[in-house]
């Protein structure tokens, strides 16, 4: 006889699987975390393995568990579809949605999935660029929805959370001790560029470009081999990286807020469910 996957027990599994997180998934499933745990377990004695292991940093997929969820996410996208053929859809439409690069891997998955869910219809177009030329796109209505960084002392948006901001280099720091300090900047529109610039001017700090106008990902290779140092929120901080303290000498840095725009309230249902659920990503992480 075939096996049959109970659906809720599939959505449990993804969810921890997404967030690293009974408690969270609990949250996100509306439920309490005892029912979360009942549902992995019962899902295990049907599919007879171990589908998460437990360590130092939490839980982490099993390779029975890897190799799962793949199949899982097409189950639920299959399932999802099928309910959106039957059941009547009252939002539907396109949201174009504004992330910089360093938030999409910290909220955007969580509060794509969680949307997803429940407006299936509705077509999502998610746009990545620095928060200033986010903001200056939500301003020109090129964009629906945009959640940004912004300096604490010049909040304009909706502030979901505050997080410091860090100086960062290699593994073993020693760019951060160099003078003139060499600086790895992402773009002229960064969003975290003019606070680094003015915090070393205030201290009286020489710095040098070494890399400059490139994406995130060669800013990290840059300061991952050790030949520049640059900031990152603490949230964002890469675990192969360190975060420079008082030791180093350089200044401290403002913290910046992750905030939202999202419009008049009543202009979009989509906008206004895609601004939920990433105020829920935002909560939960």
């Amino acid at each position: 006889m075939s096996t049959n996957l109970d659906i809720g027990l599939v959505r449990a599994f993804a969810l921890i699987a997404e967030t690293g997180s009974m408690t969270r998934a609990a949250d996100l499933l509306g439920i309490s975390q005892g029912a979360v745990s009942q549902r992995i377990q019962r899902l295990e004695d049907l599919l007879r393995c171990t589908l998460f292991t437990r360590g130092k940093r939490g839980l982490s997929l099993s390779p029975q568990g890897q190799r799962l969820l793949p199949a899982c996410h097409r189950l639920l996208q299959a399932n999802d579809a099928v309910v959106a053929e039957v059941l009547p859809q009252t939002i539907r439409g396109k949201v174009r949605f504004g992330v910089p690069f360093d938030l999409v891997p910290l909220y955007l998955p969580l509060a794509l999935r969680g949307f997803s869910q429940t407006c299936p219809s509705v077509e999502v177009e998610v746009v990545t660029a620095a928060s200033p030329e986010l903001r200056e796109m939500f301003r020109q209505r090129q964009i629906d929805l945009a959640l940004l960084e912004e300096p604490v002392a010049g909040i304009t948006g909706e502030c979901l959370t505050v997080e410091p901001l860090h100086w960062i280099a290699g593994p073993e720091g020693h760019a951060g001790f160099r003078r003139p300090l060499p600086l790895s900047i992402i773009s002229e529109t960064c969003a975290f560029r003019p606070a680094m610039i003015e915090s070393l001017r205030k201290a009286d700090i020489a710095w040098r470009p070494v890399q400059e106008n490139g994406s995130i990902d060669a800013t990290m290779a840059v300061v991952r081999a050790g030949l520049a140092v640059s900031t990152s929120l603490r949230a964002a901080v890469p675990e192969d990286v360190s975060i420079l303290g008082p030791e180093s000498g350089l200044p401290d840095l403002p913290g910046y807020s992750i905030s939202l725009f999202a419009g008049r309230t009543g202009d979009s249902p989509a906008v206004e469910e895609l601004a939920r659920h990433v105020r829920e990503a935002v909560r939960t992480r």
